[in-house]
């Protein structure tokens, strides 16, 4: 089964390089961190000269924008195929799919009602974005900030994307070059995102210096009020939401089946990735009792489209920017945006930089004065990675329980005895590449890079 991005679940890379690329994750990650300590005391400290510093906050907003088209169109293209294939599986596939679909629109939902009742951001009143307003410094960064190409239409990409890839679902073979000239595209496309990625820490020591240096205080308030409600939300689904329906459908307590996967969420927690645990999951619920082809099908297909954690950011994040915006969103561009997010969070899978591109295009396809106020989620987007990876992996994890229970394939004995520790899992036996997807594909795509 291939991954939305065009990968092989087949992992493609040797543990050591996947390691390398994670230390430089982690180099990027304590960046950020120190650009938004030292952004949040300049700005308290030299609030004039902090305001001074919001170009670097646009420059960066512009660079992501630029990426927004080509992002949602390779990611939409190969998602469609994607889905065709998973959905020839047969009837563990359909129903795979259809699970992830209501469960991401209930994940995106619950991120919406969270936000309305806790108006994160709300008191900030930060200028909108005017991509036609020259800079007030000097000229010098008005022609910088020039030389970043304009953006391109979001939803007309979009409806471009999905009669693209049903087109080639309708050449069958004929198509599979194209889809593979995609792949190529989405490789190179990902690998800019990637090096934009590493001018975050600029952009945040910018957007956060000139956002505290305007409201003071208020500001890390604010962005603390998202952080601690998003972090509340993520546990809560993973409680109540989860948890409920792993004990109704298939009796099984959520906490114990946690404690299983321990140690994988002490990598993800580690690598603020979900995708450094895939292979270990598919070990893992193979020896939980869920049988192989369940497995093969359910894990590498929810990697891409059941992203309960990002679905819940995308939504509270868009909130938090039109309340800081002071322009909050009515009911009508609430629902039209969580529809747009639907679809849209399909393309935010596993690499840097994804998922803010995926907000951005909401933005701007909906409100695009409010493209200023990402620069203050580019500050706070990595403290809150560990949660949207958490809840990810564990909405997969319940995932292939509860289809395997619902397709009548699942040991309910061994999951009874694994859980209980009477059978516990041999480290031994875990390779990398364990469990690969039963139906990869004729012409592999290239790997798109995945740092977080």
């Amino acid at each position: 089964m291939a991954s939305q991005r065009g990968e092989s679940v087949a992992p493609a890379a040797t543990p050591a390089k996947k390691r390398k690329g994670l230390d430089k994750s982690h180099y990027l990650y304590i960046a950020v961190i120190v650009a938004v300590i030292a952004g949040a005391v300049v700005g308290l400290l030299f609030p004039e000269a902090a305001k001074s510093l919001k170009p670097l906050g646009d420059g960066f907003i512009k660079l992501i924008k630029m990426m927004i088209g080509p992002v949602i169109f390779c990611t939409i293209v190969l998602g469609i195929g994607s889905i065709a294939k998973a959905a020839t599986v047969g009837k563990v596939g359909g129903l795979a799919l259809i699970y992830f679909m209501v469960m991401s629109t209930f994940a995106l939902a619950i991120g919406l009602v969270v936000g309305n009742l806790i108006h994160p951001g709300a008191g900030l009143n930060l200028a909108p974005y005017d991509p036609n307003k020259k800079a007030a410094v000097d000229s010098t960064v008005d022609f910088l900030l020039g030389i970043i190409p304009g953006d391109i239409p979001v939803l007309p990409t979009l409806l471009a994307a999905i009669l693209v890839g049903f087109a080639l679902q309708k050449m069958g073979p004929q198509g599979a070059p194209i889809l593979k000239a995609v792949g190529y595209g989405q490789a190179l496309v990902f690998r800019i995102l990637i090096m934009i990625m590493w001018l975050a820490p600029v952009g945040a020591f910018g957007a956060i210096a000139s956002v505290v240096g305007a409201t003071g205080v208020q500001a890390i308030f604010s962005m603390f009020t998202l952080m601690a409600a998003f972090y509340i939300t993520c546990a809560l689904f993973i409680v109540v939401i989860l948890g409920g329906l792993l004990k109704v459908v298939a009796g099984v307590n959520i906490f114990r089946l946690m404690k299983y996967l321990a140690r994988e969420y002490l990598l993800i927690f580690s690598t603020s990735s979900s995708e450094a645990a895939l292979p270990r999951l598919i070990a893992k619920m193979e020896h939980l009792g869920v049988s192989k082809p369940v497995v093969g099908v359910t894990v590498p297909t929810g990697y891409s489209f059941n992203l309960d954690g990002t679905a819940i950011y995308l939504t509270m994040a868009s909130l938090f920017v039109a309340n800081a915006m002071g322009t909050p969103l009515d009911l009508g561009a609430q629902i039209s945006l969580l529809i747009f997010m639907i679809i849209a969070s399909k393309g935010a899978a596993g690499v840097t930089g994804a998922g803010l591109a995926t907000l951005a295009a909401g933005l701007q396809a909906h409100a695009p004065q409010l493209l200023g106020g990402v620069g203050m989620i580019v500050g706070i987007d990595r403290f809150m990675s560990e949660a949207r990876a958490l809840t990810n992996f564990t909405g997969n994890a319940v995932a292939t329980v509860l289809i395997g229970t619902w397709v009548k394939e699942i040991d309910g004995g061994r999951v009874d005895r694994v859980l209980a520790g009477a059978e516990p899992f041999d480290e031994e036996t875990m390779i990398a590449g364990h469990g690969p997807a039963p139906e990869p594909q004729a012409e592999p795509v290239p790997t798109a890079p995945a740092y977080a």
